[in-house]
């Protein structure tokens, strides 16, 4: 059985300000209605797959499930990394999950999945060709290969690794080397020559080989990863992996730690539209444009304007005489710059960072697993935000040491625990919690539920919670 295996990890910056730390460019519909995340999930439909294991940050851990949760996509597992330690140890982790699952399903100590490993950031246009593609593939990974998918070139690119194919070995070529990033001229020669293919991140193998090669190349690696995997604790849907133990895993890429050394790495080409979606500038290519080159999403009005990618969140953006450029607004920032320096944007997340900013990591609306909510206004000793609460959701039961909430719902109906009182509030009514009262806002109903929220005190910082009770799993924690 082909287990998908969708590594979610990874921040983005590249994309600023649309992707940040705690909502990265996977999370994200760059390229249609669906999330990469929900992309990836589906790419493989008729295929016969098994359901997916998924690989992410902790903190991305209810954006993730419930992401798949709206494509109808019930996960083996969600396996939580504690700290990022690059492509290694999460393929291993999710090996390790895969077998576990096979094993409790009943196919024994002895079965070994074959493992598909995809980012989930990755842009297939050409869906079809990408199945037969893997399908191709999966006769080399059943006989014991480690197989990656190298994307046909269609330009001399410096952003990414060469892979040299070597001899052909069936559907698939014996991999002759790995290449680093190449300078223009390199790249053009690769390209000519029609013998290299990008490296692309997307992998094929068992999930036993894979630990065997790893092991016998990366001890330390695989060691750390099986005893954080053994004393991994469960946590609702999520498999939490063990901190202190992945805490001494070294951090290394698939490449450098196995693919490089085995002697059984084999590639098979890809030619199916496929992008990383690294940058604004390969956002812009992977999307329809206009008849001007433009692509735009959002309220955009353009004049004598060409070649751009123009994104407005929440007002409207008007351009003229611009060209070759990317303009993206959001709630609380705005990027404008010139296509050939887009690879730049990472050094200005950089510099919010060392300004101690939020703007790296938050966007203005924040998502929490009950819903979302948008701070909408603040000043001196008050903040005004506006609740979103799904329907069936609940916040925790908490309270506030130094803020007081008054609370008005636009629509949809609240339940609310305010101190040892339990009531109903339905649309223009409203409540005020005191400083140091424990309270709770619940959608009973079937729509969501808005809400108006005044803070007011002497401190509004988030970590301001006690909580008591939390049907996510949250207590003590300020996610």
């Amino acid at each position: 059985m082909l287990t998908p295996v969708i590594l979610s990890g990874g921040a983005g910056t590249r994309l600023w300000p649309l992707s940040r730390e705690l909502y990265p460019k996977q999370l994200l519909a760059l390229t249609g209605e669906r999330t990469m995340l929900q992309q990836t999930a589906l790419r493989l439909e008729g295929m016969g797959a098994a359901a997916p294991v998924v690989v992410c940050n902790e903190a991305h851990r209810f954006l993730v499930a419930e992401q798949l949760r709206q494509i109808d996509v019930q996960p083996q597992a969600i396996v939580l990394e504690p700290a990022g330690r690059n492509t290694a140890p999460a393929i291993a982790l999710a090996a390790l999950a895969a077998l576990k699952a096979a094993e409790s399903n009943g196919a024994g100590s002895g079965v070994d999945p074959i493992l598909l490993v995809l980012p989930a950031d990755h842009v297939i246009r050409d869906v079809p060709a990408f199945q037969k593609t893997i399908r191709a593939a999966l006769s080399a990974a059943e006989r014991g290969s480690l197989v990656t998918l190298g994307v046909v070139p269609r330009s001399p690119e410096t952003g990414y690794g060469y892979i040299l194919r070597g001899e052909p070995l069936g559907t698939a070529y014996r991999i002759a080397r790995f290449v680093e990033k190449p300078s223009l001229e390199r790249a053009q020669e690769f390209v000519r020559s029609g013998q290299y293919l990008w490296n692309s991140g997307m992998f094929m193998f068992r999930a036993r080989r894979y630990l065997e090669e790893l092991e016998r190349f990366a001890p330390e690696i695989a060691a750390s990863c099986r005893t954080a995997f053994a004393r991994a604790k469960t946590d609702l849907d999520f498999t939490r992996i063990d901190a202190a133990a992945f805490a001494k895993c070294p951090s290394d890429s698939i490449d450098y730690a196995v693919m490089e050394k085995t002697s059984d790495a084999v590639v098979v080409p890809l030619d199916a539209g496929w992008s990383d979606v690294g940058s604004w500038a390969a956002l812009h290519e992977a999307c329809d444009a206009d008849a001007h080159g433009n692509v735009t999403r959002g309220d955009v009005i353009v004049e004598d304007t060409s070649g751009c990618y123009l994104y407005s969140e929440s007002r409207l953006v008007a351009t003229v005489g611009l060209k070759d450029h990317v303009v993206v607004e959001t709630k609380d920032a705005v990027l404008v710059a010139p296509k050939d320096r887009v690879q730049d944007v990472k050094k200005l997340v950089a510099r919010l960072k060392e300004q101690g900013r939020y703007e790296h990591s938050l966007h203005r609306e924040v998502y929490r697993p009950w819903g979302s909510y948008d701070s909408i206004e603040n000043g001196e000793r008050f903040q005004v935000k506006r609740l979103k609460v799904k329907p069936g959701a609940s916040m925790s039961l908490q309270l506030h040491h130094h803020r007081a909430e008054h609370w008005i719902v636009v629509s949809g109906t609240a339940r609310i625990t305010r101190g040892d009182e339990v009531f109903l509030l339905e649309e223009n009514q409203s409540t005020y919690i005191p400083i140091g009262t424990r309270h709770r806002i619940e959608n009973p109903g079937k729509i969501p539920l808005h809400i108006i929220e005044v803070q007011s005190g002497s401190y509004l910082g988030e970590d301001d919670i006690v909580r008591f009770e939390d049907r996510y799993g949250r207590e003590g924690r300020s996610d």
